[in-house]
């Protein structure tokens, strides 16, 4: 069936004016201020009414724990595995599943599965091989392997470092690991991207830098995640982004982290931008179906949340309305910088021939109304179309 998007304000995220968008199958047909085809005869088309509305590219959220995490308070602390209405209400088309501290009970093959499970059901899924551990989990035994010849695996992640629950890898493991990732994404067109979970320790990003000073492999092979975990490592995040490289920042959160430090990602986004970060090196991620595990000061555990997709465009949204970032600006860190940074090349901008990945906001709320997953309607006037398998 082919989809017309009438008379909606568009953002590609790049500012184009009010018009029309054409959506064939699951490609995005054409964009223009005008287009009619009403008058051509035995076509099957739905005329979508934008009036009102703010178009956008689908979010992408690359670190969310698709088949679950968690487990730092034991057995009964492992978190449940993503719904896909979730995902939709969250306005996210495209996701990127890992794992985290649990590579044991948590296994690449489950991942996988449920990332190929989420694709049948509508979405586009993606995931990294390996967990918090080095030397990492992988499907075929090897790194570049399960990067070239798997065509879900896109880099390697999310690798804990500067943190007490990290396997505390020596720099030559993670330099190896993350040449591996390198020349596999080389060789299969990927992004051969690497994943890094910041803890709060105090070596923060030095092993990163340290790396690019010591080989020839540059700053954007790494996707640092948790930047604004706290003030300080948030500043040298500031440093790394200026240095080139692309940093993260991690929207599930509480306002008691807030209060022990950790930095709110649409305020670290204002502060990147008034300290002259490129905008394109910035990027937000949910961690969603984490676990957001407490610790005190000895490092014991002491309580439990759980991360939620929603918060990937709700953080967005907080930093354009109560931050004043500017609109074009905001949008890009959920749809075209993850898109670019991990080379998904049909995904994050409204252009013809890209993957027809369309979220509708309102015009005045911002609030997510209506969202359209490779030309399948999966929500429209805030009510869920497709629902996952098992979902009632």
């Amino acid at each position: 069936m082919i989809k017309l998007i009438k008379g909606v304000k568009i953002f590609s995220p790049d500012y184009l004016g009010e018009g029309d968008i054409l959506i064939i199958c699951d490609k995005i047909g054409a964009v223009s201020k005008f287009i009619d085809i009403d008058k051509i005869a035995e076509v099957e088309l739905e005329i979508i009414d934008g009036t009102n509305k703010i178009a956008v590219p689908g979010f992408i959220d690359s670190h969310v724990h698709i088949s679950g995490g968690g487990g730092e308070g034991g057995y009964k602390t492992r978190t449940p595995e993503i719904m896909l209405s979730d995902l939709i209400i969250g306005g996210i088309t495209t996701v990127v599943g890992c794992l985290g501290t649990d590579g044991i009970t948590r296994s690449m093959e489950g991942l996988l599965a449920k990332a190929r499970g989420l694709e049948e059901e509508g979405i586009t899924a993606y995931i990294y091989t390996g967990s918090y551990r080095v030397p990492i989990t992988t499907i075929t035994g090897s790194v570049m392997k399960d990067i070239m010849l798997i065509d879900k695996v896109i880099g390697a992640g999310e690798i804990a470092i500067s943190d007490h629950r990290s396997s505390q890898p020596t720099i030559d493991m993670i330099m190896q690991l993350v040449a591996d990732a390198r020349v596999a994404g080389i060789l299969s067109g990927k992004a051969g991207i690497v994943n890094f979970h910041l803890g709060e320790g105090g070596r923060m990003l030095n092993y990163l830098h340290e790396i690019v000073i010591k080989t020839e492999i540059p700053y954007t092979q790494f996707l640092p995640t948790h930047i604004n975990r706290n003030e300080q490592l948030l500043n040298e995040g500031i440093k790394f982004a200026k240095a080139g490289g692309f940093i993260d920042f991690t929207t599930s959160s509480d306002s008691v982290f807030w209060e022990k430090g950790e930095v709110k990602a649409s305020k670290a986004l204002k502060l990147c931008i008034e300290e002259g970060v490129d905008i394109n090196h910035i990027t937000f991620t949910s961690d969603g179906q984490g676990s957001l595990p407490m610790f005190n000061d000895k490092k014991e555990f002491i309580g439990l949340g759980i991360g939620k997709v929603t918060s990937l465009y709700y953080e967005v949204r907080d930093a354009i309305i109560e931050d004043n970032v500017p609109f074009e600006k905001a949008i890009r860190v959920i749809t075209s910088n993850p898109a670019f940074l991990l080379k998904l090349k049909n995904k994050g901008r409204i252009e013809k021939g890209f993957d027809a990945d369309i979220v509708l906001v309102d015009k005045e709320t911002l609030d997510i109304d209506t969202v359209i997953a490779k030309g399948q309607v999966m929500m429209q006037n805030k009510e869920l179309k497709i629902r996952g398998t098992f979902e009632n």
